[in-house]
Formats: structure tokens, C-alpha cells, sequence
């Protein structure tokens, strides 16, 4: 379980990311974090992982977060990652086995076993030689997907990964982030696209810099929360605020 009290985050400008939240991610979960553009959703997640200065206590497993995120595996915005960078696929996959390594150790042929296997997941084991550049960029995320599968972490993040993918690998890494989820890892997702919150997550967070409301999908997914976190010209599947 992750646990966040009074969690706040102020920019060097002085103007507030986050306000005072507080939250728990309950286990065995795909919880899904909405809201507009600088809501503070990418920096909630970034609290959290400690990649940015913030107030307020985060916990993991009763754990100061610090001494715990080697239990997360996470996946940045795509935006965020070099893809020119020389590298291979397979190589690529293999820094998820990273993490679990001593200091100078290398991936033995039972981490490759587990990498591979990963790419074979993720439908890409034919791609296993190709440099990372010569990616589309749903497979490249579905690459990011793997990575995470082997670097093995009981809490999974990803922000914003169906940006600019397609449908075929957008459905691939939802079928195994529900899988993980059978096999009781948490999922977090920071996620924009509001016409699929309703398949997509079993709980949700809603933010605005403040907590607007978190709870299963089919209860805090309304009208009223939307409004009060887009205001009133929020729009889902090219409808209006009522089109819900």
C-alpha cells in the first residue's frame, strides 16, 4: 500500500503544484490519475518516486518511500526518452533487470531467459535485435512495458503511456497491466483521454492541484467531480459536460 499525507509541492516561483494531498493506493489495482493540463498528475507521481522537492509524508508498505522504490517500476513519458540513444531492444529490456543486481554484476542467462520471454509478451520478440530507433512508438512503449515486466516490482507507474501509440499496442499493455493486477501488483496511470477511464481503472484519482476525489471508477467518475476539476467546458467522446 502506498500512503501520502499532506503531500505539497511548490515550484521555485513560489506557485503551489500540489495542495495539501492525501491519499492511499490500495493493492491489487489499476488506479487511474485525471485531470487538466498542470493539475500536478506527472508530479504526484514524481513525489512519490522522490524525483522531485515536496512536503508531507509518503509511505510504502508502512516504509519510508525512500527506502522502498526499488518496489516501483516506472515509465516515463515518452516524450522524456532519448530514442536515439544505441541500443538494442533486447538491451533496452534488460535494464529492468538492473535494479535487482549487485553492485557490478551483470544479467545471468536466467535474467535473459526472463527478458526474453518478456519481449515474447509484449509481441515484439522478432524486433529483439533492432535498434530502439528504428521503433514505432506504440511498440517502443510496449519495449518500456517489457522492461518493466523483468525489473519485476510490486508497483508499476506509467505517465501518460497511450499518447501517441496505436490501438493494437495500446490493447497489449492494458491486457497485461490487468494481468499483473490478477497476479497483485498496482498499477498507477496518469491518463488524459476521459472516454476510456470507465474500461480502463478500477479506482481513479481526480486532481486540480488539490484532491478533487479518488474511489472506484463507477462512483467519482461524474459529472459534478469532472466539472469541478475541468470546469465547465469539460468534453468526453466529442460530447459536452451532460454527454456522460
Amino acid at each position: 500500500m502506498i500512503d501520502i499525507k499532506r503531500l505539497s509541492v511548490i515550484y521555485p516561483n513560489g506557485a503551489k503544484a500540489l495542495d495539501d494531498i492525501n491519499l492511499t493506493f490500495s493493492e491489487r489495482s489499476v488506479t487511474g490519475i485525471i485531470g487538466p493540463n498542470g493539475a500536478g498528475k506527472s508530479t504526484l507521481m514524481k513525489s512519490i518516486l522522490n524525483l522531485v522537492s515536496h512536503s508531507g509524508k509518503i509511505t510504502i508498505d508502512g516504509e519510508d518511500a525512500t527506502k522502498e522504490l526499488k518496489q516501483i517500476a516506472y515509465v516515463e513519458q515518452k516524450s522524456h526518452v532519448d530514442y536515439t540513444f544505441p541500443i538494442t531492444v533486447r538491451e533496452c529490456v534488460s535494464l529492468g533487470v538492473y535494479p535487482n543486481l549487485g553492485l557490478f554484476r551483470r544479467p545471468k542467462a536466467k535474467d535473459w531467459k526472463n527478458v526474453d520471454e518478456a519481449l515474447d509478451d509484449v509481441g515484439l520478440a522478432d524486433f529483439a535485435g533492432r535498434q530502439i530507433s528504428e521503433l514505432s512508438g506504440g511498440q517502443f512503449q510496449r519495449i518500456l512495458m517489457a522492461r518493466c515486466l523483468v525489473q519485476g516490482a510490486k508497483y508499476i507507474f506509467l505517465d501518460e503511456p497511450f499518447v501517441g501509440i496505436d490501438s493494437v499496442s495500446e490493447a497489449i499493455i492494458m491486457r497485461i497491466l490487468k494481468e499483473l493486477k490478477g497476479n497483485g501488483k498496482t498499477v498507477l496511470i496518469v491518463h488524459h483521454d476521459l472516454s476510456k477511464v470507465k474500461a480502463y481503472f478500477d479506482n481513479l484519482v481526480i486532481l486540480n492541484k488539490e484532491l478533487i476525489t479518488i474511489g472506484k471508477t463507477t462512483d467519482v467518475f461524474t459529472p459534478e467531480n469532472l466539472v469541478k476539476a475541468y470546469g465547465d467546458n469539460v468534453v468526453i467522446q466529442g460530447g459536452n459536460k451532460n454527454d456522460k
